[in-house]
């Protein structure tokens, strides 16, 4: 714990922005899982925070709106604070929506048994892609392609049921059981009244509807994700490999974000260093850009990554890399979290080197201090200070060949 705050402290200074974490606290449960944490803590792959989010409740109110769409939202609502969301980034939450993915479960309840309105939210959430996993005379266990999505829907549920005077309780998870407890816990908070649960950035919030909706009006709100993707030093790649090396890698990439990411390539030559991309999700956008970058520095390649809601937002945050380095350029990726920009970082072999050995040889860490401190207190005691600059020297090599 102590090693891991030095070394984020350390290297902070060096790239000179806010280091959150190297690698990461995520427990995987299943083999997609270890893969990425297994690669996220092989490479020491860093979070970094360029410009710090402002996590308040107010700036998640908006954020929902704005998301979901205000016509999505009606008027008579009341937002809940059930639990505040911490002000900062959580590590190992942002890890698990890129590897999970954006969807979402959706857990509707009735206060009172109704079979034809059960069939009509099975009908309606099945016209909105959803799947239904479960449901009963009262309840329903669905599941729906994003958190805004399985918010609007479950609004539109609930001015349903309200129209036919029934109080109806919906509540959105990451997990079916996370989707039910949630309810479970929001009922204990407002009673059996109309309202959907959900997180935000850690928080615990609810819509709460205490008179009927009427018409909603909203529609789906669309984002575009777009990822820019350009290769660190082309040039000397291809002088050192071939130009043909350089397009195998970049159509490897695109064809990956084609096919495993349902990504859409808007800008790309073959032969070019770089590319850009429109994926469905900012999640896919965020998975597509970590593992290209992976992928392309197991081949030699660095890449620079930009995340953005259009083009020109996504080459500007690729730019942005260039400048986050500790001695030369690295595999970069830039995005927004909130209203923030942070980074994922993928350090060079040499320094990899150095974090392994302050995180993982912690013994020989003290070692080579009270050496050091021995030599230079004897060196200064004999009149030799010099003493002290050799017992550097000879810890360094002790160090890298140990």
């Amino acid at each position: 714990m102590v090693m891991d705050y030095i070394s984020r402290t350390i290297f902070g200074f060096l790239i000179k922005n806010k280091v959150i974490s190297i690698g990461t606290k995520y427990y995987p449960t299943n083999d997609m899982e270890r893969e990425y944490v297994a690669m996220i803590n092989f490479t020491r792959t860093m979070l970094l925070e360029i410009e710090s989010a402002h996590i308040t409740t107010e700036n998640i109110i908006d954020t929902v709106l704005n998301e979901v769409g205000t016509g999505n939202i009606p008027d008579n609502r009341r937002f809940l604070e059930i639990e505040p969301a911490e002000n900062k980034v959580n590590e190992y939450a942002l890890l698990s929506n890129i590897i999970m993915g954006s969807d979402r479960y959706l857990y509707i309840e009735l206060f009172k048994s109704d079979k034809r309105l059960i069939e009509e939210f099975v009908a309606h959430i099945k016209n909105e892609n959803g799947t239904i996993v479960e449901r009963s005379s009262t309840e329903i266990v669905s599941k729906l392609l994003s958190k805004n999505d399985a918010i609007r829907v479950g609004i539109e549920l609930i001015s349903q049921g309200m129209d036919k005077d029934n109080e109806v309780r919906v509540a959105v998870g990451m997990t079916g059981a996370a989707a039910i407890e949630r309810s479970i816990n929001l009922n204990k908070q407002i009673g059996e009244t109309s309202g959907v649960g959900f997180t935000k950035l850690g928080g615990e919030f609810a819509i709460v509807f205490s008179s009927k909706l009427g018409k909603l009006e909203g529609i789906p709100a669309i984002y575009d994700n777009y990822v820019f993707i350009d290769a660190i030093d082309s040039t000397k790649f291809i002088d050192e490999n071939g130009r043909d090396k350089l397009v195998e890698i970049m159509n490897e990439v695109k064809a990956y974000i084609e096919k495993d990411c349902n990504g859409r390539i808007e800008g790309y030559r073959e032969g070019g260093d770089d590319l850009i991309a429109n994926l469905p999700t900012k999640d896919a956008a965020l998975r597509a850009g970590m593992d290209s970058a992976w992928h392309a520095l197991n081949n030699g390649v660095r890449l620079r990554v930009g995340i953005g809601k259009s083009r020109r937002e996504a080459g500007e945050r690729a730019q942005m890399a260039d400048g986050i380095k500790v001695w030369n350029n690295n595999p970069v990726m830039v995005f927004e979290l909130a209203d923030g920009i942070y980074s994922y970082y993928i350090p060079s072999e040499f320094t990899r080197t150095i974090l392994d050995f302050l995180l993982d040889r912690k013994s020989k860490i003290i070692v080579i201090f009270i050496f050091v401190f021995i030599a230079t207190l004897i060196g200064w005691n004999v009149g030799q200070p010099y003493f002290g600059v050799v017992a550097v020297i000879l810890a360094l090599i002790y160090a890298v060949t140990a």
